[in-house]
C-alpha cells in the first residue's frame, strides 16, 4: 500500500501483451508451424515460471497451427471472434463504394475469421465480438472477417472490472489495392471500433485497447484514429512524456515512435481505479532469449492500477 494526499491507496499491476503472431496459412504463408509452436511453448513456459503477461491480445490466429499455438499457451480463460461466418449486428454503418475488386479479394466472402483472441489469467465475466462486415474492408483484407473483440475481466481485490478491447484494422500496401481505397476502409473501421467500444464498455470502468492498427508511417491514419479514440491515452505518447515514471525498455527512434509500429496499446481510467503504464518492452524481438518468431514484435505493457479503498467502499460496486 502507498499513501498520498493524506489517504491510503492500494495498487496492483496488470501486464498486457498485444501480439500479431503471423498465423496465416497456405498459400499466404508456408512453413509457419514450427515458429507458431515455439510461440505457444514459450508463453506456456513463462506462465509456469510466473513471468508471463496477465493478458494477451492476439491477432492473425488464422491457421489451425496458429490456433493450436494459442491454446498451448495454457491461459485458463480465452475468448475468440468474430468467427468466419459471424454477421454484423451494428446497424447504420457505411459501406465501401464499388466497383469491387474481386480479383483482390473483395468478393464479399470470407475464407477465415478475424484471427482475434483475448487470453487472461483472470476470470472473463463478459465478452463480445463484432465484425466490420461485408464490403467494409479493402483488398486482400476482405478474405478474413476482421473486426473487434471485447472481454471484461475481474481481478481479485480490485473494486472495478477491467474492459479489454482488441482489433486488427485494414492494412496498407499488403491489401494490394490503392492507398485511397485501403485508407477509406481504415476510416470506416476506425468509426466502427469507436462505436463498438461505446456499446460494449461499461460506464466508468477502466479500459485497455490494443491490437494491430496498421497505421505505421501514416500521419493521416493516425490522426483519424486518435480523433475517434480521444477518450483513450496512447501508451507511447504517455511514456514518451513521462520517462521518469514509465520504464521504456525498448528502442524508440524519432520524435513520434508511435508511427514506427503497427502494434499499439491505449488506456483510460475508471471512476474508482486509475490506470498508468509503468513499463513497456518488446517480446519475441530476438532479445532476452525470445527469438523473432513473427513479422511483428510483441508489445508488452505493465500497468499500475490504483484506487483509494475508502472511496471504493463508499461507492456501490459496478455490475458485470
Amino acid at each position: 500500500m502507498i499513501r498520498f494526499a493524506g489517504e491510503t491507496a492500494t495498487e496492483v499491476s496488470l501486464d498486457v501483451l498485444t501480439f500479431n503472431i503471423e498465423g496465416l496459412g497456405w498459400p499466404a504463408r508456408r512453413g509457419r508451424g514450427s515458429s507458431l509452436a515455439q510461440i505457444g511453448d514459450t508463453l506456456a513456459r513463462l506462465r509456469a515460471e510466473g513471468r508471463a503477461p496477465d493478458v494477451v491480445l492476439i491477432q492473425e490466429m488464422f491457421s489451425p497451427a496458429a490456433l493450436r499455438a494459442v491454446q498451448a499457451m495454457g491461459y485458463p480463460n480465452m475468448v475468440v471472434g468474430p468467427s468466419r461466418t459471424q454477421r454484423k449486428r451494428m446497424a447504420d454503418t457505411p459501406m465501401m463504394a464499388g466497383p469491387f475488386r474481386r480479383r483482390k479479394g473483395e468478393t464479399g466472402m470470407h475464407l477465415v475469421g478475424s484471427g482475434l483472441a483475448i487470453l487472461s489469467r483472470y476470470p472473463i465475466v463478459a465478452h463480445d465480438a463484432e465484425p466490420f462486415g461485408k464490403h467494409r474492408c479493402a483488398g486482400l483484407d476482405c478474405l478474413s472477417n476482421k473486426g473487434m473483440i471485447h472481454a471484461r475481466i475481474a481481478m481479485p481485490g480490485v473494486p472495478q472490472p477491467i474492459d479489454l478491447f482488441g482489433t486488427h484494422l485494414n492494412s496498407q500496401g499488403a491489401s494490394r489495392v490503392p492507398a485511397q481505397r485501403n485508407g477509406q476502409a481504415h476510416r470506416l473501421q476506425v468509426g466502427q471500433l469507436a462505436r463498438f467500444i461505446d456499446a460494449a464498455a461499461q460506464g466508468g470502468v477502466p479500459a485497455i485497447l490494443g491490437g494491430d492498427f496498421n497505421m505505421r508511417g501514416s500521419t493521416e491514419r493516425f490522426d483519424r484514429f486518435r480523433s475517434a479514440s480521444r477518450n483513450f491515452t496512447l501508451v507511447h505518447q504517455y511514456c514518451e512524456a513521462n520517462r521518469a515514471t514509465c520504464d521504456v525498455r525498448m528502442s524508440w527512434d524519432g520524435d513520434a515512435p508511435w508511427l514506427d509500429t503497427e502494434d499499439l496499446q491505449l488506456f483510460h481510467d475508471g471512476t474508482l481505479v486509475s490506470v498508468r503504464p509503468v513499463r513497456v518492452e518488446a517480446m519475441f524481438d530476438g532479445a532476452d532469449g525470445l527469438p523473432h518468431l513473427s513479422d511483428h514484435d510483441g508489445f508488452r505493457v505493465t500497468y499500475r492500477l490504483r484506487w483509494t479503498p475508502a472511496k471504493a467502499k463508499a461507492t456501490p460496486p459496478a455490475t458485470v
